[in-house]
């Protein structure tokens, strides 16, 4: 058999650039038999056939009708969030700056209003006392994701606002949501002060450790960094809400059901056990049974970063001086090495996860609280929009009309 041309071979990576698709798509379309992978020369991950690809890509395209785009829907405008230059900008600010310069609750007022003001972040008694006993109400099999879906359904049940979507109004209706999303959860740790700041309430619940300084600067800058990353399924999703008028619990809800799918929001899960696994084995044992599997390493790569993620770099560098956190970055750094690629935020908070000794979903959570706000700030956007413009229109390709009617 010929030597297969490496001009003629696409890694992983370029597979996704060339279909405009993340990662995670690219090993999806290969589990259904949609690409065929092989090994790389090298023994290092997989390549594809370049022409299979492009067949792939030209597929989608002829089965458009000729000049129908490939999506239908709107042009969403946004003054939240710009990903250009390998940079993450809220409001035009680059998000790391935003992140070593205003903690939690006071970058998510600004992103919703363009002012600091940490008094939007009060949670009703009412909805709070509801959401806090429906979450105690559940299993102790029951996943954090599940508890935070569970507190936000339960409150927005009993708050009587909730269908106000008036901007000052919905504004202080996500205030106290997010804010009962973190004190609704059990504590694993000792309770702070009920002032405290949101990200140490919301440590008291993801670790049984107290929390250092730096590892607290930490986890508060990896929910500012989490906020907002532009139009991702999820927000999307919780703009498609909103555009029918669905008030702000129904948004993040809608936001946490999609990240419920394996292929958004659960990356840093799978992170958490490769740094587990890191630390007891080696990172060229780790990386070595995901090559004999065919398995992508978890927590590396962006498409839209391709020299890098900026948020896992400023969360890296917070943990670096953390002495607590020695080894689980030194597992980063040879783990990073054996891969061949630059991390992403996943394997940054299933860093902190680690040395933290939170729960493997701990990463989940952060970022669920977190992109609540962006999905909030979304949402007051689109209540100024044309309402219900978020239609979609499919193409019917079922027996042609008309048929008989079935039989019992």
């Amino acid at each position: 058999m010929p030597t297969p041309d490496p001009r003629d071979q696409l890694t992983s990576r370029q597979v996704a650039d060339r279909l405009g698709v993340r990662l995670e798509t690219v090993y999806a379309y290969a589990s259904r038999g949609l690409l065929t992978s092989t090994r790389a020369p090298s023994g290092r991950g997989s390549v594809f056939d370049r022409a299979e690809v492009d067949a792939l890509r030209d597929r989608g395209r002829r089965d458009r009708p000729a000049g129908t785009p490939s999506w239908r829907g709107p042009v969403v405008d946004t003054d939240t969030t710009l990903i250009e230059g390998g940079h993450l900008w809220f409001r035009g600010v680059d998000a790391v700056d935003l992140a070593g310069s205003l903690r939690f609750e006071h970058a998510a007022s600004w992103l919703w209003t363009g002012e600091v003001d940490p008094g939007l972040f009060q949670a009703p008694d009412i909805p709070l006392r509801a959401a806090t006993r429906a979450v105690r109400s559940l299993p102790d099999t029951a996943d954090l994701v599940g508890r935070l879906r569970v507190a936000v359904a339960a409150a927005g049940a009993v708050d009587p606002r909730r269908y106000d979507t008036r901007g000052p109004a919905a504004i202080g209706t996500a205030g106290g949501l997010v804010t009962l999303m973190v004190d609704s959860l059990p504590r694993l740790g000792e309770a702070p002060e009920p002032d405290a700041p949101l990200a140490r309430r919301l440590w008291a619940a993801l670790s049984p450790m107290p929390p250092t300084t730096q590892l607290l600067r930490c986890l508060d800058a990896a929910l500012v960094l989490l906020m907002d990353h532009g139009l991702a399924v999820s927000t999307v999703a919780a703009r498609t809400a909103a555009s029918v008028r669905a008030h702000p619990y129904a948004v993040v809800a809608t936001g946490l059901s999609a990240m419920e799918g394996p292929l958004h929001g659960a990356a840093s899960t799978l992170a958490h056990s490769t740094l587990r696994d890191v630390l007891e084995t080696g990172a060229a044992a780790v990386v070595a049974d995901h090559l004999r599997t065919d398995r992508p390493v978890p927590g590396f790569g962006h498409q839209l970063y391709p020299d890098g993620d900026p948020r896992a770099s400023a969360l890296l560098a917070l943990l670096a001086s953390e002495r607590s956190a020695k080894a689980v970055t030194a597992a980063v750094r040879d783990l990073t090495a054996e891969v061949g690629d630059q991390p992403n935020v996943d394997l940054a908070l299933a860093a902190l996860a680690v040395t933290a000794d939170m729960p493997r979903t701990a990463g989940e959570v952060v970022f669920a609280i977190a992109r609540s706000v962006g999905w909030v700030a979304h949402a007051l956007e689109e209540y100024d929009e044309t309402p219900l413009r978020f239609r979609g229109h499919g193409r019917y390709r079922g027996p042609q009309p008309p048929q008989p009617v079935p039989t019992a």
